[in-house]
C-alpha cells in the first residue's frame, strides 16, 4: 500500500484490510471483488490484483514466503526493490533495498551528478556497496531500515541536515557543497492530456449500470461506468453518443452533465459525463453491457475516477 501512497492515507485502509484478511491464507481465499472493494480509493489497482495473486501462490506453498531475493522475485507483483526490502528486513539477507530515500543518499554520498531518471541504474549499482561494512552485513534488517530513516529524516529532499548526518565526513556531495542539489533531474516533460466519455444510467429503483473493465490496463478488473476507450482527441457529442449503452426499443435521453478531471501518473484525463434515467433496465441491456448495482450499497469497488463521475451525475439530480 505504501509504494505509491502516503502513510497517513494508508493507515485506515491497512487496518480494514488486516481486519478482513488476518493472514495470507484468508487473503488467498477471498474473492477478487472483495479485495478490490477494500482497496478502492487507494489507486494503482494493479497492486491489489498482484497482492491477491501473490497470496494465492504463497498459500499453495503452505503459507511460507520465499526467503531469498531470487525466490521473492518469482512472486506476482514483487519487483527488485520490494524483494530486497523483504529479504533484508524479514529474513536478514545482506542486501540493500533501493527506494527514493536510498537513491538520494547514494547520489549525495558519491556526488553522482548525472540526472534522473537516466542515472537510476548507476545509482542502484552504487547503492549495493553501502552495506560493505561488517556491522551492516551482520545486521541487514536494521541497516536497511536505518538507510530509509536516514533519507526520510536527515538526508531530506530539501535542506538536508548534513551536520547531523553520521556519514557527513565521507559524503562527497557535502564536501563539494552540492548535496542539496542532488540527485539532479532531467527537465520535466509536460503531462499529456487524454479524453474519455462515461455514461451514468440509472433506473427508478436507484440501480446504476456498471461494467467490468478489461483486466489489463489502468483500473484493470474494476467496475466502472460504460464508455469507449480513452484517447488523445476530444469526443464530440455525436460521436460519444454512438457508444452509449442501448437496447432494442429503449429510448434514452442522454444529457451531458459536465466534465471530470482526473490525474494519473503519466497523463491527465478529461472525462465528459453523460447521464440518463430510465424506468427499468431491460434484460438485454444487462446481459450485454454489465450489471445493475444498488447505489445504496457499498460492496462494489468503484475507483476514484468513477466515483467522481457518479457524484457529478448525482449533482445533476439524475438520481432524484
Amino acid at each position: 500500500m505504501l509504494q505509491q501512497t502516503t502513510v497517513t492515507a494508508v493507515i485506515p485502509y491497512f487496518e480494514r484490510f488486516l481486519d478482513a484478511f488476518p493472514d495470507v491464507t484468508a487473503l488467498a481465499r477471498a474473492p477478487q471483488d472483495r479485495v478490490m472493494a477494500l482497496w478502492a480509493g487507494l489507486g494503482y489497482y494493479a497492486r491489489a490484483r498482484n497482492l491477491h495473486a501473490c497470496a494465492r501462490v504463497v498459500a499453495e506453498n503452505g503459507g511460507r514466503f520465499p526467503d531469498t531475493v531470487a525466490g521473492l522475485l518469482e512472486l506476482p507483483g514483487i519487483g527488485a526493490y520490494t524483494a530486497a526490502a523483504i529479504a533484508a528486513i524479514a529474513f536478514g539477507r545482506p542486501v540493500v533495498p533501493v527506494d527514493g530515500n536510498v537513491e538520494r543518499v547514494t547520489a549525495r554520498l558519491f556526488a553522482m551528478t548525472d540526472p534522473l531518471p537516466g542515472s537510476r541504474k548507476a545509482i542502484a549499482r552504487q547503492a549495493m556497496t553501502l552495506n560493505a561494512d561488517r556491522q551492516a552485513i551482520a545486521r541487514p534488517s536494521d541497516f536497511a531500515q536505518a538507510l530509509f530513516d536516514l533519507g526520510a529524516g536527515i538526508c531530506t529532499p530539501r535542506a538536508p541536515a548534513c551536520v547531523l548526518c553520521p556519514w557527513r565526513g565521507a559524503c562527497a556531495g557535502n564536501r563539494q557543497g552540492i548535496a542539496a542539489s542532488l540527485p539532479r533531474r532531467a527537465p520535466r516533460v509536460a503531462r499529456p492530456v487524454r479524453h474519455g466519455v462515461h455514461f451514468c444510467m440509472v433506473d427508478a429503483a436507484g440501480g446504476i449500470l456498471l461494467v467490468r473493465r478489461p483486466e489489463k490496463g489502468l483500473l484493470g478488473g474494476m467496475m466502472g461506468l460504460p464508455g469507449p476507450h480513452w484517447r488523445d482527441a476530444p469526443w464530440p457529442q455525436a460521436e460519444a453518443l454512438d457508444h452509449a449503452p442501448t437496447a432494442p426499443r429503449l429510448r434514452v435521453n442522454w444529457r451531458r452533465v459536465g466534465q471530470v478531471k482526473h490525474v494519473f501518473t503519466h497523463f491527465t484525463l478529461l472525462v465528459d459525463v453523460y447521464a440518463a434515467r430510465i424506468s427499468t433496465f431491460p434484460n438485454s441491456l444487462v446481459g450485454t453491457e454489465g450489471v445493475i448495482h444498488d447505489m445504496d450499497r457499498d460492496d462494489v469497488a468503484l475507483p476514484s475516477l468513477m466515483r467522481k463521475c457518479v457524484e457529478l451525475a448525482r449533482d445533476s439530480n439524475i438520481f432524484d
